[in-house]
């Protein structure tokens, strides 16, 4: 999966599929990076309607670990229509060297996350065990 992080870091936004432990599903839309196997999303300072640990996909990530994302581009040329949908098991991290490293590549990535104060924000880590790519996106 390594040429397939570089090809999907030029995309700036995801969509982030959990479900509650009632199986009833959950979708929003994420700042993202992707290592060799993992995608991270930091609950940034954004406005948000609840503390970060009370948002619905971090209770429905601690009730039920099975999340998807899709990365997805869209044009009028349908020719040039794609999407990749991943699948995996994922994981909190509050602190550590990985939420560290994952914080660390999101700056990297986004500029305004270097404006924000990210280091005790949960960061959603998504160990993907299913890639599937369809059209033109990588």
């Amino acid at each position: 999966m390594p040429g397939v992080a570089r090809s999907l870091d030029r995309y700036r936004v995801a969509h982030l599929a959990t479900a509650d432990s009632r199986g009833r599903p959950h979708v929003v839309p994420i700042c993202f990076t992707v290592t060799d196997r993992t995608l991270y999303s930091v609950i940034d300072a954004k406005p948000k309607r609840r503390p970060p640990m009370g948002l619905r996909r971090v209770s429905n990530i601690l009730a039920n670990p099975r999340a998807a994302v899709v990365i997805d581009s869209y044009s009028e040329d349908w020719h040039a229509l794609g999407y990749v949908l991943m699948e995996g098991a994922a994981r909190l991290l509050k602190d550590g060297p990985e939420h560290a490293a994952a914080l660390r590549l999101l700056r990297a990535k986004y500029p305004q996350y270097g404006r924000m104060v990210l280091e005790d924000h949960p960061v959603i880590a998504i160990d993907v065990t299913r890639l599937v790519p369809w059209g033109r996106v990588l």
